[in-house]
């Protein structure tokens, strides 16, 4: 027993003398060592720290430039390009929704393609509008031997096309003015027994026309088979406008996501960088107890280090995720917006019941643009056929007028029982004195008995003209009316094709065109099929992967727990301490990464669907309604 005791305290005085030994071979280590110094300096504050050891001639003076914390302080106010500290913007998930569909310019294009094909629509209908001519036409004709004739006419009518049934209706009004320069010339002496000097006719004429296609063109026409198409096609621009604004809102709700988990990935990288800051701070104390041995505070500096670039990364995917929402939320280039740093006040929300893909699929099939799109492209297809089939008919068009018509001859200048020789026109008296002259020549030759009488001109009483006949282009108008000169038409026209190759060959292009739309509405079923099941799988998958982050989180803070009391009772290591800081740190980013992902997953489960708008509360308006 006396023999051990002073082996005890033999061995005691040994192990004493050889801590304080490797004691000072560390500290001359740490101060001596202008390489390792540069180092550690280079991995914390760069050049500044570097050029300061080179030029210092007391390693000991750079190495307290590298063991104080506020070296590491200015990664507090680190500040993003582009973005005014202090200028923040609160922005839910709805209020960014609502303002991409207000400024997002990929929907602004889209909604101007809907009005432009409104626009189409409204021109083709217009061929059916009712359409107004009037046609003033003054002539002046004249020949050798004869007086001028002016001519004045005036035509007008209304034209209109009907879409049911092809029929067109024409109705007219003509109305001449037809007269001579000189009283004496045949027209005028013609009307004279009549009671009038004018030489002046007005003739209107009122009436209708009407044709009707009776089998080719009567069912459809071209024109009515633009029409039809061109509102399918203003249906086909509005599912590519809500595909396209499908796609914008899961972008938007896809950033939007994107910058949540950027924050607070963010945050969590700065809490870690604090856990590091106050590591080192009780590693100088333990130094300067003389717990700890020097090289400890290199460890410490060089996990703040590597904490401080992890912040720094994790800021400029802030910017970057900040970045790509704003593109889709700003219609302007210079928009204010851009200075603002953007907050999201939304958080990542969450549900315990999976997502039936029986449900989704339905909703799918009846709710997808491009079924739609292509349902329309059928029914596209189906109008050709039926016109084209319609035009290999034979024509066979009904036409029918109707029309009255009106006469004046002028104002009257000759009253009522005055005499006029019969013949008075200078050709007729010529031709009178002619016959006479020839008569007394004649009589010469013969008996007295046997002479012929001359030829008198006898005076004749001038009756007047009746009421109706006496005024100019208004009483001709009046006289319309008075049905006793009505006259209508009636008739068929017919064009029988010999070959009709034309028709019958895009006829045959309109079936082939069929089949390739059969073909390609069955390709893009299994597409959204294929989306629809994948989609559903990601969110189901997000889901657990929400779950068991959850539960390698807690796990990480209880072992970050246990290991600084570990490390608190001298019983761990620094290494092991930061392994587990490192850790949680990880298991929260995963946790947040599983949430954000889990709500992406439900956004494009939403896309698949097409049930955005109704899971957002969002109504669309559809453009002119398929009449």
């Amino acid at each position: 027993m006396k023999i051990i005791r002073p082996f005890v305290f033999c061995s005691c005085v040994f192990v004493f003398l050889l801590g304080w030994q490797t004691a000072q071979t560390n500290a001359q280590t740490q101060t001596n060592d202008p390489a390792q110094q540069k180092q550690v300096a280079e991995n914390i504050n760069g050049e500044k720290v570097e050029t300061a050891i080179a030029n210092d001639k007391n390693p000991s003076g750079a190495a307290e430039k590298i063991n104080n914390p506020s070296s590491f302080e200015n990664i507090n106010s680190l500040a993003r390009v582009g973005v005014q500290s202090g200028q923040t913007l609160p922005l839910s998930l709805n209020e960014a929704i609502r303002k991409a569909l207000e400024n997002n310019n990929d929907i602004e294009v889209a909604r101007t393609d809907v009005r432009f094909q409104e626009t189409q629509l409204r021109s083709l209908l217009g061929t059916y509008d009712l359409f107004f001519g009037v046609t003033p036409t003054y002539s002046r004709n004249s020949s050798t031997g004869s007086k001028a004739t002016n001519d004045f006419r005036l035509n007008a009518g209304f034209d209109k096309s009907f879409e049911r049934g092809g029929g067109s209706i024409n109705t007219f009004s003509n109305n001449n003015r037809t007269g001579r320069n000189s009283p004496n010339n045949p027209a005028s002496n013609q009307t004279a027994a009549l009671g009038t000097s004018s030489n002046t006719t007005y003739f209107s004429n009122l009436g209708v026309n009407y044709t009707q296609p009776l089998f080719r063109n009567r069912a459809i026409d071209n024109t009515r088979r633009q029409i039809k198409i061109q509102r399918k096609r203003l249906q086909q621009s509005d599912a590519d406008f809500r595909r396209q604004t499908i796609g914008i809102i899961a972008r938007v709700q896809n950033s939007y996501w994107d910058l949540v988990f950027s924050l607070r990935d963010q945050q969590n990288r700065l809490a870690n960088l604090n856990l590091a800051r106050e590591n080192l701070r009780q590693i100088e104390a333990k130094i300067n107890a003389g717990v700890s041995a020097p090289l400890a505070r290199s460890e410490v500096a060089t996990e703040l280090a590597n904490r401080e670039g992890d912040v720094l990364l994790s800021t400029q995917q802030v910017s970057i995720t900040e970045n790509n929402l704003k593109t889709l939320l700003l219609r302007d280039p210079n928009a204010p917006e851009w200075l603002q740093s953007l907050v999201p006040t939304d958080k990542p929300v969450f549900s315990d019941e999976p997502i039936l893909v029986e449900s989704a699929l339905k909703d799918a099939m009846d709710n997808r643009p491009e079924l739609s799109r292509l349902r329309l492209q059928t029914e596209i297809n189906r109008i050709d056929i039926n016109y084209f089939k319609n035009q290999t008919k034979p024509r066979i068009d009904l036409n029918s007028t109707f029309s009255l018509s009106g006469l004046s001859l002028g104002n009257q200048t000759v009253a009522a029982g005055t005499t006029t020789p019969l013949f008075s026109s200078p050709s007729n008296l010529l031709l009178l004195q002619t016959i006479n002259e020839n008569r007394a020549a004649i009589n010469t030759l013969l008996p007295t008995a046997n002479r012929l009488p001359l030829v008198d001109n006898p005076q004749v009483a001038v009756t007047g003209l009746p009421n109706y006949l006496n005024g100019g282009t208004f009483q001709s108008l009046r006289n319309l009316f008075r049905t006793d000169a009505p006259s209508y038409s009636v008739g068929l026209s017919f064009e029988f094709p010999l070959r009709n190759r034309t028709a019958e060959a895009n006829l045959a292009g309109a079936r082939i065109q069929q089949e390739q739309v059969q073909a390609q509405t069955r390709a893009q079923e299994q597409t959204v099929i294929a989306e629809v099941r994948n989609a559903v799988q990601a969110a189901e998958t997000s889901r657990q992967r929400v779950l068991t982050a959850r539960r390698a989180r807690e796990s990480a803070e209880l072992q970050l727990e246990g290991e600084r009391k570990l490390f608190e009772v001298g019983r761990s290591t620094t290494f092991l301490l930061f392994q587990r800081e490192n850790a949680l740190t990880n298991a929260r980013n995963a946790e947040i990464r599983a949430e954000t992902d889990y709500n992406k997953a439900l956004s494009d489960v939403q896309r698949v669907t097409s049930t955005t708008f109704r899971s957002n509360n969002i109504e669309i308006n559809s453009p002119m309604d398929d009449k």
